[in-house]
């Protein structure tokens, strides 16, 4: 079973972005015998969620203090938060026009001016769970629901890789180790040890868009790792079966992971793509 055991009580905090994972989350944790207390976030969680949750409410992506006070009267303590929030549109929004859109709290703007260091994602998430501490809610690590998607070492798919897919692994995956810990992004795609494109502010799926456009003879390689200080209650990587679509659509020839802190959504519809497809999938351990 996944999670914690059926005694506790408290209902688990959900605060849920976009995708399958928070979905699944919900799911485990129902099945631990938890009740859930689901934020959905605005323009990001799927309405699906709301007949897996004890209570569910929309709430604003800067509406800290409304999270809190909902998880706070469902009476939680533990609180997961998973699933995209696609920065780059925040962005994409005309600056002046950027608090009508996403319109803060007055908890979100101590948050955003007084606690946290920079804007970049870990700086900014750590300040909101440092805020979430202080009102007695403690953000837990977001893998503790989803375990068994977590991916495992060793080339995943039937068929070998191609050994120059696994000489651009092993050029690339110290360089993006570096970038993540820059927490400039988690995944970079090369080709015959050459550097295609780095994913910064756009995410994995417009990286591999843009790698497709810039070698459109296909054959490249996606590393996405974890960084190396990597905090387990946020922004863990994760692909899923969209992923290996994408991948395909663009022509490439393998999709390297960091086994034991990558997600793998629906990973047996993820790994039947990956063959269907002849996508190399290899998980490759963090010190590798």
């Amino acid at each position: 079973m996944n999670g914690t055991a059926s005694t506790i009580q408290e209902p688990l905090g959900l605060i849920a972005g976009e995708g399958e994972l928070p979905l699944l989350v919900a799911r485990n944790a129902r099945q631990a015998g938890r009740d859930v207390c689901v934020v959905a976030l605005r323009g990001s969680a799927s309405a699906d969620l709301r007949s897996l949750a004890h209570r569910f409410r929309w709430h604003g992506v800067a509406r800290l203090g409304g999270w809190i006070r909902t998880l706070r009267r469902a009476g939680c303590r533990d609180v997961v938060m998973v699933g995209r929030v696609r920065k780059a549109d925040m962005f994409a929004v005309p600056r002046w026009l950027q608090w009508i859109y996403y319109l803060p709290d007055l908890t979100s703007v101590r948050v955003w001016y007084h606690h946290a260091r920079d804007k970049r994602n870990d700086s900014l998430l750590g300040a909101v769970a440092d805020e979430l501490q202080r009102r007695g809610l403690t953000l837990i690590d977001s893998t503790q629901y989803c375990r068994e998607a977590l991916a495992e070492a060793g080339v995943l798919t039937s068929f070998k890789p191609a050994q120059a897919v696994l000489d651009d692994a092993a050029f690339a995956w110290p360089l993006i180790k570096q970038i993540g810990a820059l927490d400039i992004g988690q995944s970079i795609a090369v080709k015959e040890r050459e550097v295609i494109a780095v994913e910064a502010i756009e995410g994995t799926d417009r990286l591999i868009e843009r790698s497709g456009e810039l070698c459109p003879q296909g054959g490249w390689t996606l590393v996405k790792v974890a960084k190396p200080e990597q905090d387990m209650r946020f922004d863990v990587p994760t692909v899923g079966p969209s992923t290996i679509e994408n991948l395909h659509r663009t022509r490439a020839a393998a999709l390297v992971i960091e086994a034991g802190r990558t997600i793998v959504l629906q990973k047996e519809q993820t790994l039947r793509l990956a063959e269907r497809y002849r996508i190399a999938i290899i998980g490759r351990e963090g010190d590798a």
